[in-house]
């Protein structure tokens, strides 16, 4: 069975998107009230009767779609609390996404007493993890590989598995995870319900579905966007001015924020060189970055301390940024969906957005197939078109200062306000995000304020203690 949400469903087949028609205990849909989950979205008003009836699945959605709430709550009406093991392994491409997971299911699960939520990837020492697995837990979240470090040590056991979850299985494709993927799936018990979320449906997925699904309902819900909120434009370039061509947009267009798509590692450096050169400031995001490297380089562009992050599209599939002013693809991709998902990144909620793309002569056949499945007619401009709107360069409104002490220093957020607040004088309003990882802490300050609260930090005190801080 497959429900193809690309077009609207007649009168007579329209999905219900009341939680209330779903078979949810009145706890949680307590807590769906609580956090204004007022209805579903169109994945979930598609899967979660299938998967509550207990039906394997296929759903392919971009991230931001609900789909953590669509598997989470089918996997938390299947737990037993009493029995204090693994019941549901949920796999993940990045440790960003299985945080971002394991929070989700954490706030859905407030109706149920003592559910214990782990997370498992690497960066983290495997000690802390395998003492936490001795002390039990119902639901893991993790990265293919450490799951796997955990199985073969046999830290962690899945014979009381009823539920398995390949999240953004197609970016574990494209990371090299399916051999991964197929050995732990190997080692679930075959009588569990495995439910599979992809953005994008390559051959790959298929021939993992056939391997790992007992006769999946299949919900495909079409990815598009609202022409007033994302803008698309295309401008003509010859394929070796490319790389000069994305400074002359940031200087017309002056976003804020900008993801920057190559379709190589190579081409990803390439373009980091020409615009530090040009003065801009950026960060590349790809395979090659040690995982602390790549959580401050997510951290700084998401705080807006970073005005472009160029990245290949395995790098940032799953990244998710709020207010993210313009999407610019450098290469033209040749799958239409990637393309489609790629601009969807902006836009979002109550936004607006730039998508602009640079095609040469050899990216006429690639264009035509974006424009045909996105039912668009290409607003083609020339280079020429393109004005420096000011001679100011192109600053990010925060710069991140770097705090040497984390969780493991009992550091938390509030304490970085206060002291902020205590040493430097800083309001609420001059900083941004705050992010407290194991042992570092990054926060986001107005930029012409950066350097004076990190001096005057750096000289006081926070949570009674000096410590050492720098600015990125």
């Amino acid at each position: 069975m497959t429900a193809d949400l690309s077009s609207p469903p007649a009168p007579t087949a329209a999905l219900s998107r009341a939680f209330a028609d779903l078979p949810l205990s009145p706890g949680q849909l307590a807590v769906l009230q609580q956090l204004e989950y007022f209805e579903m979205t169109p994945i979930q008003a598609a899967s979660l009767p299938l998967t509550l009836a207990g039906h394997d699945l296929i759903a392919q959605a971009k991230t931001g779609s609900g789909k953590t709430a669509a598997f989470a709550l089918t996997l938390l009406s299947r737990l037993n609390p009493r029995h204090f093991g693994v019941q549901t392994l949920v796999l993940c491409p990045t440790r960003e996404l299985a945080e971002q997971v394991s929070q989700e299911i954490r706030r859905l699960a407030r109706a149920q007493d003592n559910i214990k939520i782990l997370s498992l990837c690497g960066g983290a020492p495997m000690r802390a993890q395998m003492t936490s697995l001795e002390h039990g837990a119902h639901i893991v979240v993790g990265t293919p590989g450490r799951i796997m470090d955990h199985l073969q040590r046999e830290s962690l056991k899945l014979d009381g598995l009823n539920t398995l979850v390949l999240d953004e299985a197609d970016r574990m494709l494209d990371m090299g995870f399916i051999e991964d993927i197929e050995w732990v799936a190997s080692r679930c018990p075959p009588g569990r319900q495995t439910l599979l979320f992809s953005a994008t449906y390559p051959d790959g997925i298929a021939k993992l579905a056939a391997r790992f699904l007992r006769n999946p309902q299949e919900v495909k819900l079409a990815e598009t966007h609202e022409p007033e909120k994302i803008r698309q434009r295309f401008y003509e370039v010859s394929h070796e001015g490319r790389l000069q061509a994305v400074g002359a947009l940031l200087r017309h267009y002056r976003p804020t924020s900008t993801l920057a798509f190559c379709n190589t590692r190579q081409q990803c450096k390439a373009l980091f060189d020409v615009l530090r050169h040009e003065g801009f400031h950026v960060l590349t995001l790809h395979g090659e970055l040690e995982q602390h490297e790549r959580d401050q380089v997510l951290i700084r562009f998401a705080n807006r301390s970073c005005s472009v992050l160029v990245a290949t599209d395995v790098a940032a599939r799953g990244l998710d940024i709020d207010q993210l002013e313009a999407v610019i693809n450098v290469d033209v991709t040749p799958d239409p969906e990637v393309h489609i998902h790629r601009i969807g990144r902006t836009g979002r909620a109550d936004q607006h957005g730039w998508a602009l793309t640079l095609g040469s002569a050899a990216d006429e056949r690639k264009i035509t197939g974006i424009a045909q499945m996105s039912r668009i007619v290409p607003e083609w401009h020339t280079l020429e078109s393109l004005v420096s709107a000011s001679e100011e360069p192109l600053l990010p409104p925060m710069s991140t200062l770097q705090i040497l002490g984390g969780k493991k220093d009992k550091i938390r957020p509030g304490d970085v306000m206060g002291a902020l607040a205590a040493e430097a004088g800083l309001s609420r309003e001059q900083v941004g995000k705050i992010n407290v990882t194991d042992q570092t802490t990054y926060v986001a300050v107005e930029r012409s304020l950066a350097g004076d609260a990190a001096r005057k930090l750096g000289a006081g005190k926070l949570k009674g203690k000096t410590v050492k801080v720098r600015r990125l």
